[in-house]
């Protein structure tokens, strides 16, 4: 297992420059209150309880869209979750910005501007690259070190992530150090018994390519979501095609995985748990089909059936370990909740190593109103995730572990 510094390895009253992942909805303007925030407050809190002069660098959306902002309002989103106050200065790396590091106190938090508004920190681009930029070669001579606590973001090759590991000493934070371990723990950890995956979503593409990597380590993949149906349709069932032209969940993803699909059916059909039905809308209300009765031409599927429900139950309860990668279905909608509550129910109600991770998908945790400490892990991690379930390398993590060596 790879091995990186954390914050226990800091000598005492450093200037420290902290990456997070504060990436949140933003709804008419306001930044929306996540799960990030509560997980970063964390390694905030704590190294300000510590003396250190701590600033902060996060990102929201991208250039061009609504949801890029500025971080004024998530300064003050963080600081309630820390109960301190956190400084923002509408700057990155200019004097404004340098002017108040310069003037932080032992214990003090300062937040800089939304990292993408440098021109500085993307596109993506080889890390040596990103530390010769301004951005990197302004800001890292006013600190002693850089932490890394974003490893939702750790799959980017972005100046704030991959440029600074290798202008200063670098550690990883809380988030990093927990977050690698529960979703490198599929590759990392042996397990006395039964290691079920539940996968689902709309990003089929990305469940598939988990499926084929995890064949050997998997024993049974519990099918929801999009890959279900697509699943279905290689099976011979009528469903997994697009039925509205404004909407592209299917043929592309049918298109670009068929021949995945076909192989891992063939290969590993006694692995593979497909739906026994799916739940669509008839007059408002939940109504259900069998896979004879599927058809996707007259209906649109949200959910896995109730039948399918009670035949993954078991599955998850005789498990040791379960990952769950993205929802079983539209759970936002109660009616078509039955799939995805199921399945997290079941898994918060059995004695194992469990992470639930991907999207949306631990929202339904809080909106159905059970607890994660019930959890071994509930990951905020989208993309690095799938990064680290596929094997695939995470520039971010890399970067630190070259730090320690």
């Amino acid at each position: 297992m790879a091995s990186f510094n954390t914050i226990d390895d800091l000598d005492d009253a450093q200037r420290v420059l902290v990456r997070l992942d504060l990436n949140s909805p933003v709804e008419d303007g306001e930044a929306q209150d996540n799960r990030r925030f509560s997980r970063h407050a964390e390694t905030v809190g704590e190294l300000a309880d510590e003396g250190h002069r701590v600033v902060l660098m996060a990102h929201q959306g991208r250039p061009g869209r609504d949801t890029f902002v500025s971080l004024d309002q998530h300064a003050g989103i963080l600081g309630e979750h820390i109960d301190r106050e956190i400084q923002f200065v509408d700057d990155i790396y200019g004097d404004d910005a340098l002017d108040a590091i310069e003037a932080l106190e032992p214990g003090e938090v300062l937040l800089l501007e939304n990292t993408r508004m440098s021109d500085d920190e993307l596109p993506e681009e080889a890390p040596e690259v990103k530390a010769d930029t301004e951005f990197v070669q302004t800001l890292a001579p006013q600190f002693d070190a850089y932490i890394n606590d974003a490893y939702s973001a750790a799959h980017r090759k972005h100046a704030s992530l991959v440029g600074f590991p290798l202008a200063l000493p670098a550690f990883a934070g809380r988030v990093m150090e927990t977050e690698y371990e529960a979703n490198t723990a599929i590759a990392n950890r042996e397990f006395d018994g039964q290691v079920t995956m539940l996968v689902g979503g709309t990003k089929a593409t990305d469940v598939i390519g988990v499926m084929e990597t995890l064949g050997e380590k998997i024993d049974t993949f519990c099918l929801g979501g999009i890959a279900s149906h697509l699943f279905l349709r290689a099976a011979g069932y009528d469903v997994g095609y697009d039925r509205h032209e404004d909407l592209d969940l299917y043929d592309t993803q049918w298109a670009n995985n068929e021949d995945v699909i076909r192989r891992l059916l063939d290969e590993r059909r006694d692995q593979i748990e497909l739906p026994e039905g799916l739940a669509y809308e008839d007059d408002g209300e939940r109504a259900e089909h069998t896979r004879e009765q599927l058809d996707a031409a007259n209906h649109d599927y949200m959910d896995i059936s109730e039948e399918t429900v009670e035949k993954y139950d078991p599955t998850i309860r005789n498990s040791d370990a379960v990952f769950l990668k993205g929802a079983l279905g539209v759970f936002e909608e109660e009616q078509f909740s039955a799939g995805t509550v199921g399945a997290v129910k079941a898994i918060a109600e059995t004695d194992c190593f469990s992470v639930v991770g991907g999207g949306d998908t631990s929202r339904s945790i809080e909106m159905y109103g059970m607890d994660e400490a019930d959890f071994g892990h509930v990951s905020i991690a989208g993309g690095a995730y799938i990064r680290a379930l596929t094997g695939d390398d995470l520039p971010g993590v890399e970067l630190l572990v070259d730090a320690a060596n």
